[in-house]
């Protein structure tokens, strides 16, 4: 049960794939709004694919490979490939932060990089702290099978969602009170829902919280590639250099999980990496890493497509553009059916305030309006409980994972919803006021003819 499979962030899922739209076939359908896929650069991949047809067909210099590639490779990556990644990596970051190729451990996605340091790092029973609102698979990804337990660190609008020292602090205190040991607390820059990256002061709170408490901390960092905006991405691992913690116990304790499927959409491929200081987490999480290997052909195309200085750079460039377009479209959509979203730099969604759209401020209210707006406008957003946010209302909305023109339906049909809602609402609070009138109307008459002096008064 603790799977999470039945939470509505899956169920919506399950709803479009029963019936997906599609603009000829099926116009009716529901819009997938709840995949965090980018698919809005897919054309620059494809395109330095056909200009380096070699790479496809296995081939270096014109002799095959495909032999080499075909046999048994051992769970420790291709060298070639781990090089490129700890380059991109710190690419993508400014190069603010060198990455050492063998300190990274290869995992078949990001999904399978969490669960190996939860096993690496915490026994059945302890506990990971995890702020809130946060990604629904970590309640699978972090504790299915690990046994280990999430204790949220609750974060609220108030503050735009930010991580404060009471906030865990409290979280910290809650666990113990539950007979908890915990031991770290797990973080996603830029965060997934709220598509925002984290200041040097929140940076500054997670490092000195795990320096207090003898924790780790993990910086799920598979988003980093995606910041569009200001102000700029800044890795745990840059916050803890700033502080010069290079030789501090805390520096050990400090691990990363990316991948490729956010930055370069490629999720299909299933490339993800732990990286860290730690000999003994490098170690320990390499044997396990056995159980999720990167097939070695995968290794080989991504290894060539990285060596490609000029193309990355211009990719990353190109991607954020794109996403920032993207994203200002959607905000600009949704505003125009007076519906707003926090303010974000970064990801491939937008959180969204919906919470003037609900019947009451309630959980009970956030579905029935996740109901209605997958059922009657089509359109599969995430309501913010399956994130486990604490506030009613918020919702998680995607905008990379379509073409421009199935966003413009969205738009329309979200616009169109609204409408309704508020006509409803005029309806029935017409409906409540005339009958309000019409009860306070009879009500005077009956107490004007109890009150009347003439008996004849009370007959008519």
């Amino acid at each position: 049960n603790s799977h999470g499979q039945d939470s509505s962030y899956f169920l919506g899922w399950q709803l479009y794939e029963n019936n997906p739209f599609h603009e000829v076939e099926n116009p009716t359908g529901i819009i997938q709004m709840g995949l965090a896929e980018n698919q809005l650069s897919f054309d620059l991949v494809e395109s330095w694919l056909r200009k380096n047809p070699d790479v496809m067909e296995l081939k270096k210099g014109g002799e095959s490979v495909f032999r080499e590639l075909a046999l048994f490779q051992d769970y420790h990556g291709l060298p070639t490939f781990k090089n490129e990644l700890v380059e991109y990596m710190a690419k993508i970051r400014g190069n603010k932060v060198k990455f050492d190729p063998n300190n990274l451990v290869l995992a078949a996605g990001a999904t399978s990089a969490n669960e190996t340091l939860i096993f690496c790092l915490a026994d059945p029973g302890e506990a990971i702290l995890l702020p809130t609102p946060y990604y629904p698979g970590f309640d699978r990804d972090l504790k299915w099978r690990t046994g280990v337990e999430i204790v949220p660190v609750h974060c609220w609008s108030s503050n735009g969602f930010r991580i404060t020292m009471f906030a865990l602090e409290e979280a910290y205190e809650r666990a113990q009170k539950l007979n908890l040991k915990v031991k770290g607390v797990l973080i996603t820059n830029p965060s997934n829902p709220l598509g925002t990256t984290m200041t040097k002061e929140e940076l500054d709170h997670l490092i000195t919280f795990a320096m207090a408490k003898n924790i780790h901390v993990i910086s799920d960092e598979v988003f980093s590639g995606t910041v569009f905006d200001s102000p700029g991405f800044i890795s745990i691992l840059e916050a803890a250099m700033d502080r010069n913690l290079e030789n501090a116990d805390v520096w050990s304790r400090i691990h990363i999980v990316y991948s490729l499927s956010k930055d370069l959409g490629l999720p299909g491929f299933r490339v993800g990496m732990i990286y860290s200081n730690n000999k003994t987490v490098v170690g320990a999480s390499t044997k396990m890493s056995s159980f999720g290997l990167v097939s070695s052909q995968t290794q080989y195309l991504l290894t060539n497509v990285l060596a490609s200085k000029r193309f990355t750079s211009k990719y990353m460039k190109e991607n954020q553009k794109r996403l920032k377009k993207r994203k200002e479209m959607l905000v600009s959509g949704l505003k125009k059916s007076g519906i707003e979203c926090l303010k974000s730099n970064a990801g491939l969604f937008c959180w969204v305030d919906m919470r003037h759209l609900l019947s009451s401020n309630t959980l009970e209210a956030e579905t029935k309006l996740w109901n209605q707006m997958v059922c009657d406008a089509g359109l599969n957003i995430s309501p913010g409980s399956s994130f486990h946010c604490s506030e009613p209302g918020w919702f998680r909305v995607c905008f990379a994972n379509m073409s421009r023109g199935t966003l413009q339906v969205a738009m329309r049909r979200i616009k169109d919803f609204v409408e309704r809602s508020n006509l409803m609402g005029r309806i029935k609070m017409n409906y409540q006021q005339n009958m309000s009138s019409l009860s306070r109307k009879l009500l005077s008459n009956w107490v004007r003819k109890l009150s009347s002096p003439d008996p004849d008064e009370h007959e008519r």
